[in-house]
Protein backbone atom coordinates (compact mmCIF):
# COMPACT_ATOMS: atom_id res chain seq x y z
CA UNK A 1 0.00 0.00 0.00
CA UNK A 2 2.90 2.58 0.62
CA UNK A 3 4.35 1.56 -2.39
CA UNK A 4 1.04 2.68 -4.50
CA UNK A 5 0.89 5.66 -2.74
CA UNK A 6 4.02 6.76 -3.20
CA UNK A 7 3.39 6.04 -6.80
CA UNK A 8 0.46 8.28 -7.23
CA UNK A 9 2.61 10.73 -5.39
CA UNK A 10 5.14 11.06 -8.05
CA UNK A 11 2.99 11.18 -10.38
CA UNK A 12 0.93 13.72 -9.27
CA UNK A 13 3.91 15.67 -8.11
CA UNK A 14 4.95 15.29 -12.27
CA UNK A 15 1.71 16.61 -13.71
CA UNK A 16 1.73 18.93 -11.21
CA UNK A 17 5.39 20.25 -12.02
CA UNK A 18 4.48 20.28 -15.66
CA UNK A 19 1.52 21.85 -15.79
CA UNK A 20 3.18 24.85 -13.85
CA UNK A 21 6.49 24.65 -16.67
CA UNK A 22 3.61 24.80 -19.61
CA UNK A 23 2.11 28.18 -17.72
CA UNK A 24 4.83 29.89 -17.04
CA UNK A 25 6.55 29.15 -20.59
CA UNK A 26 3.16 30.24 -22.55
CA UNK A 27 1.40 32.60 -19.70
CA UNK A 28 3.56 33.18 -16.87
CA UNK A 29 6.30 35.64 -17.68
CA UNK A 30 4.65 37.81 -20.35
CA UNK A 31 3.39 41.25 -20.06
CA UNK A 32 1.78 43.45 -22.28
CA UNK A 33 3.75 46.66 -23.10
CA UNK A 34 1.82 49.87 -23.21
CA UNK A 35 2.36 51.94 -25.96
CA UNK A 36 4.91 54.56 -26.29
CA UNK A 37 4.24 56.73 -29.37
CA UNK A 38 6.94 57.70 -31.77
CA UNK A 39 8.85 54.96 -29.81
CA UNK A 40 7.43 51.70 -30.57
CA UNK A 41 8.05 51.56 -34.38
CA UNK A 42 11.25 53.07 -35.91
CA UNK A 43 13.26 51.88 -38.15
CA UNK A 44 16.84 53.01 -38.90
CA UNK A 45 17.89 54.81 -42.17
CA UNK A 46 20.59 53.95 -44.50
CA UNK A 47 23.79 55.24 -43.08
CA UNK A 48 21.87 56.55 -39.62
CA UNK A 49 22.79 56.06 -36.20
CA UNK A 50 19.10 56.09 -34.45
CA UNK A 51 15.76 54.70 -35.50
CA UNK A 52 13.42 56.83 -36.77
CA UNK A 53 9.79 56.69 -35.73
CA UNK A 54 7.03 55.58 -38.37
CA UNK A 55 3.24 56.50 -38.46
CA UNK A 56 0.99 53.22 -37.05
CA UNK A 57 -2.02 52.58 -35.25
CA UNK A 58 -3.83 49.44 -33.79
CA UNK A 59 -0.56 48.83 -31.79
CA UNK A 60 -0.15 45.69 -29.89
CA UNK A 61 2.76 43.88 -27.84
CA UNK A 62 4.09 41.43 -25.48
CA UNK A 63 7.46 40.99 -23.44
CA UNK A 64 8.91 39.18 -20.70
CA UNK A 65 11.85 40.22 -18.47
CA UNK A 66 13.04 36.50 -18.77
CA UNK A 67 14.26 36.71 -22.12
CA UNK A 68 15.20 39.69 -24.42
CA UNK A 69 13.97 37.83 -27.85
CA UNK A 70 10.25 37.67 -25.93
CA UNK A 71 9.41 40.47 -27.68
CA UNK A 72 6.86 40.78 -30.37
CA UNK A 73 4.54 43.22 -31.50
CA UNK A 74 1.40 44.06 -34.57
CA UNK A 75 1.22 47.29 -35.93
CA UNK A 76 -0.74 48.58 -38.72
CA UNK A 77 0.24 51.48 -40.84
CA UNK A 78 -0.39 53.74 -44.34
CA UNK A 79 3.50 52.92 -45.46
CA UNK A 80 3.95 50.03 -48.35
CA UNK A 81 7.45 48.22 -48.31
CA UNK A 82 7.93 50.25 -51.26
CA UNK A 83 7.78 53.19 -49.70
CA UNK A 84 10.53 52.48 -47.26
CA UNK A 85 13.60 52.43 -49.47
CA UNK A 86 15.73 54.40 -47.10
CA UNK A 87 15.82 52.09 -44.67
CA UNK A 88 18.10 49.41 -43.55
CA UNK A 89 16.25 46.02 -44.54
CA UNK A 90 17.39 42.46 -43.30
CA UNK A 91 18.15 39.88 -45.03
CA UNK A 92 16.72 35.97 -44.25
CA UNK A 93 15.22 37.44 -41.57
CA UNK A 94 13.17 34.13 -39.39
CA UNK A 95 10.56 35.63 -37.54
CA UNK A 96 10.44 34.15 -34.23
CA UNK A 97 6.68 32.51 -32.70
CA UNK A 98 4.77 33.90 -30.54
CA UNK A 99 2.74 32.28 -27.68
CA UNK A 100 -1.23 31.20 -29.53
CA UNK A 101 -2.96 33.71 -27.35
CA UNK A 102 -0.87 36.07 -28.71
CA UNK A 103 -3.50 36.32 -31.78
CA UNK A 104 -2.28 39.30 -34.39
CA UNK A 105 1.05 37.81 -34.58
CA UNK A 106 1.61 34.88 -36.72
CA UNK A 107 5.51 34.17 -37.51
CA UNK A 108 4.37 31.30 -40.26
CA UNK A 109 2.49 33.43 -42.11
CA UNK A 110 4.72 36.09 -41.64
CA UNK A 111 7.49 34.00 -42.30
CA UNK A 112 5.87 33.02 -46.00
CA UNK A 113 5.26 36.37 -46.78
CA UNK A 114 8.51 37.48 -45.96
CA UNK A 115 9.57 34.40 -48.53
CA UNK A 116 7.10 35.34 -51.48
CA UNK A 117 8.21 39.08 -51.45
CA UNK A 118 4.42 40.04 -49.39
CA UNK A 119 6.54 41.51 -46.64
CA UNK A 120 9.53 43.39 -46.26
CA UNK A 121 11.83 43.08 -43.01
CA UNK A 122 13.88 46.23 -41.73
CA UNK A 123 16.37 46.91 -38.99
CA UNK A 124 14.35 48.55 -36.25
CA UNK A 125 17.05 49.09 -33.84
CA UNK A 126 20.44 47.36 -33.45
CA UNK A 127 21.67 46.14 -30.00
CA UNK A 128 18.47 46.85 -28.30
CA UNK A 129 19.87 44.66 -25.65
CA UNK A 130 23.28 43.46 -25.99
CA UNK A 131 23.24 41.61 -29.13
CA UNK A 132 19.60 41.54 -30.09
CA UNK A 133 18.32 43.48 -32.77
CA UNK A 134 14.86 44.69 -33.14
CA UNK A 135 13.38 43.94 -36.82
CA UNK A 136 10.74 45.63 -38.40
CA UNK A 137 8.63 43.82 -41.18
CA UNK A 138 5.77 45.59 -43.26
CA UNK A 139 3.48 43.81 -45.69
CA UNK A 140 1.96 44.99 -48.80
CA UNK A 141 -1.19 45.69 -47.29
CA UNK A 142 0.43 47.80 -44.32
CA UNK A 143 0.18 45.00 -41.41
CA UNK A 144 3.14 45.00 -39.53
CA UNK A 145 5.30 42.88 -37.21
CA UNK A 146 8.37 43.80 -34.67
CA UNK A 147 10.31 40.96 -32.68
CA UNK A 148 13.41 40.59 -31.48
CA UNK A 149 16.35 38.66 -32.99
CA UNK A 150 19.81 37.67 -32.00
CA UNK A 151 22.69 39.47 -34.49
CA UNK A 152 26.20 37.81 -34.76
CA UNK A 153 27.60 38.76 -30.97
CA UNK A 154 24.48 37.83 -29.37
CA UNK A 155 24.97 34.35 -31.48
CA UNK A 156 28.19 33.85 -30.07
CA UNK A 157 28.11 35.56 -26.51
CA UNK A 158 24.95 32.78 -25.76
CA UNK A 159 26.70 29.90 -27.14
CA UNK A 160 30.04 30.39 -25.37
CA UNK A 161 32.01 31.46 -28.05
CA UNK A 162 34.75 33.48 -28.03
CA UNK A 163 33.08 37.24 -28.88
CA UNK A 164 35.98 38.76 -30.46
CA UNK A 165 36.92 42.49 -31.06
CA UNK A 166 34.15 43.34 -33.58
CA UNK A 167 31.65 43.04 -31.11
CA UNK A 168 31.01 45.82 -28.29
CA UNK A 169 32.18 44.99 -25.10
CA UNK A 170 29.74 43.01 -23.00
CA UNK A 171 27.87 45.30 -20.42
CA UNK A 172 28.55 44.68 -16.48
CA UNK A 173 25.35 43.63 -14.65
Amino acid sequence: MTGKLLAILLVVCAVAAGVGMYYLQIYGFYYEVEPIPDRDVALLRQGGATPEPIAYTAFQAIDADSSPIRYRACFETDLTPDQMTGFVAVENPEPLTAPGWFDCYDAVALAGALKSGQAQAFMGAKNIHYGVDRIVAVTQDGKGYVWHALNNCGEKAYDGTVVGEECPPRPEN
